[in-house]
């Protein structure tokens, strides 16, 4: 009973964001995809750390949460291939697209903010690490004697940026402003 009465008020709260934006809820998840991949590529680019983007995995966080797995995937690759045509090796797009499947996966099933760090961290971490040696490997021509190689790297920027990412939507939940920026954007 008072599982349809939250699904019915959820409803009326996304008819109503619909009626006053004029968007539906692809669009509205679209244009965050887009403004999530912007965010990440300009943080990226103006806030450097040597082999390092922990700012990535920040927003990769917001996105896994706010859009869902799918969606947080689309926004990493879209920055991740802004990043190469800036001159970034692929491990741009490697190392950033599986923390937000991952993160989002976590947190659709859980709804646990800090499974949403777990699974960046992981997915990128682990995944990401392993799936850019032998792409580095391909179209490099760098071989660095183990898939393990890039793991060091990868974990200490994805757990950074996935803390970072965290500590906003603690502070998000806090301030009562979580709840309904998930119900805005469905």
């Amino acid at each position: 009973m008072n599982k349809t009465v939250n699904q019915t008020v959820k409803e009326k709260n996304r008819a109503a964001v619909q009626q006053r934006t004029g968007m539906s809820l692809r669009t509205r998840k679209m244009v965050l995809t887009a403004m999530f991949a912007c965010l990440a590529f300009v943080l990226n680019t103006f806030v450097y750390f040597p082999a390092m983007a922990p700012f990535q995995h920040f927003v990769d966080v917001l996105a896994a949460v706010f859009l869902g797995p799918w969606y947080g995937f689309v926004s990493a690759l879209l920055c991740g291939l802004m990043r190469m045509m800036c001159g970034r090796t692929i491990q741009a797009v490697a190392g950033a697209v599986f923390g937000p499947i991952l993160g989002g996966l976590l947190y659709r099933k859980t709804k646990n903010i800090y499974l949403v760090f777990a699974g960046e961290v992981v997915g990128t971490g682990f995944c990401g690490a392993m799936v850019s040696y032998p792409l580095m490997k391909l179209f490099y021509g760098l071989d660095a004697q183990s898939p393990f190689y890039y793991i060091p790297f990868y974990t200490p920027a994805a757990a950074v940026g996935a803390a970072m990412g965290i500590a906003v939507l603690l502070l998000l939940k806090r301030a009562g402003v979580f709840g309904r920026m998930m119900d805005a954007i469905g």
